[in-house]
């Protein structure tokens, strides 16, 4: 832990973040359920906060260049902080999908300046180290949040207060222990052509990924509602299936490092179908059945974006590796805006029982394309491959900067660096 010390301040500001995000998605599709809400304006509203997500992932850059870390960040929490206040105010969908379209642009500013600060502090010493403690922070601010809920209750303003407060005191750690001013971060190219002729496979994993997973954060917990779970339930339910994406992340990169990543990709996916499968069609209404259903689910649908990203990167040329995270973080957020539509209509119209069967619906479409990819194109070698396997967050395209191994980095560096020379 005495590496990591000089980066404590940042990766607390990450885990209030975090568990402040997390706590937003399923609360405000329960508020708003509370409030009278149909499904399909829960998901419209879910949609709002992608488009804003997507858009501060195109802009923060230049703010950064422009203001700086610690001004972009102050500024970003503070009106994140302000809309979250005012949502419990003005209840309408029209101005709840306006808040939540600014929260999501606040939002990916506010990750992608600590992840490019960590990166800028962080060593190749300490780099693994760091990563692991990210991903635990990830994990456990997560699911704490979703149990402030059933605490607090759904009705009245304390839980948005709570929301805005740790907006709000995401400021201070970095404010009081931290005093760098880190260098403001290369431009991030969103070249979402290039990304395409790259991997098609990846491009379109990442927005299969996006319209399931995406649907799942904001429109899961009306449809553990919807299938008679209380509060405490609809906590459980949307944990067990964070939690259970940790479990085959890591071994099912280890396998993908070693053998065609399409397979395992495949693999992945099908287990997907079938838990959803059985969340449709044999779970009915039983507790237990559908928070083992979800934590199988999200066991295999969530290592699918890292699986994608690094089929991605496989055929990436030197310097085109953050071209790769950016595009498909990009390319996520269009089904991540999609997704949660769709999803919630069907849910209105037709019932619960089809949300799974949307989701597998789309993972039945990416594992047909997988096919037709894997007869068009070859693999590349394990031993060929420019890296290996990295379990990623969608957080900003920075964070894949943090999760690549270091000797990557400092050639996508080199290669980026106009001082070196024409790319070879």
């Amino acid at each position: 832990m005495s590496t990591i010390r000089p980066l404590v301040p940042l990766l607390v500001t990450a885990g209030i973040l975090i568990g402040g995000n997390g706590l937003q998605g399923t609360y405000i599709a329960l508020r708003g359920s509370a409030e009278g809400f149909s499904p399909s304006t829960i998901g419209l509203i879910g949609a709002g906060y992608s488009i804003g997500f997507a858009v501060g992932c195109l802009y923060v850059t230049r703010i950064l260049r422009s203001i700086g870390h610690i001004r972009t960040f102050a500024a970003m929490a503070a009106i994140a902080a302000c809309c979250c206040i005012l949502m419990p105010l003005i209840i309408a969908p029209a101005f709840w999908t306006l808040m939540r379209f600014v929260i999501g642009i606040c939002v990916a500013s506010l990750f992608a300046v600590v992840e490019s600060w960590i990166n800028a502090k962080v060593t190749n010493a300490n780099r693994a180290r760091t990563l692991s403690v990210y991903r635990l922070v990830d994990l456990s601010s997560v699911t704490v949040a979703q149990y402030l809920i059933p605490t607090f209750g759904v009705e009245g303003p304390i839980v948005f207060s709570l929301i805005a407060i740790t907006m709000a005191l995401s400021l201070v750690p970095i404010s009081v222990a931290d005093r760098s001013s880190p260098t403001p971060p290369e431009a991030i190219n969103y070249d979402i052509r290039a990304v395409w002729r790259i991997s098609p496979l990846s491009v379109v994993g990442v927005i299969a990924v996006g319209l399931s997973m995406a649907a799942f954060r904001n429109i899961g917990p009306i449809y553990a509602q919807d299938i008679g779970m209380d509060v405490t339930e609809i906590a459980t339910f949307m944990s067990a299936g964070i939690i259970g994406g940790v479990v085959l992340q890591y071994p099912l990169g280890i396998f993908s490092d070693r053998l065609d990543r399409r397979q395992v990709i495949i693999w992945a996916t099908i287990g997907t179908i079938l838990t959803g499968g059985y969340l449709s069609f044999f779970a009915g209404t039983d507790e237990t059945a559908n928070i083992i259903g979800i934590f199988i689910y999200g066991a295999f649908a969530m290592p699918l974006y890292s699986l994608c990203s690094a089929h991605g990167n496989d055929y990436a040329k030197p310097g085109e590796h953050a071209l790769v995270s950016a595009g498909l973080l990009f390319f996520w957020s269009i089904g991540a805006t999609i997704g949660p539509l769709l999803a919630s209509l069907l849910l209105q119209f037709i019932g619960p029982q089809v949300f799974f069967v949307y989701t597998s619906f789309i993972f039945a479409g990416f594992l047909f394309y997988t096919l037709v990819r894997m007869r068009t194109r070859p693999a590349i070698p394990p031993a060929e491959r420019p890296g290996r396997f990295r379990a990623l967050l969608r957080t900003s395209a920075y964070f894949n900067r943090l999760a690549g191994a270091p000797s990557d980095d400092r050639r996508d560096q080199r290669q980026d660096d106009p001082t070196n020379g024409p790319r070879r």
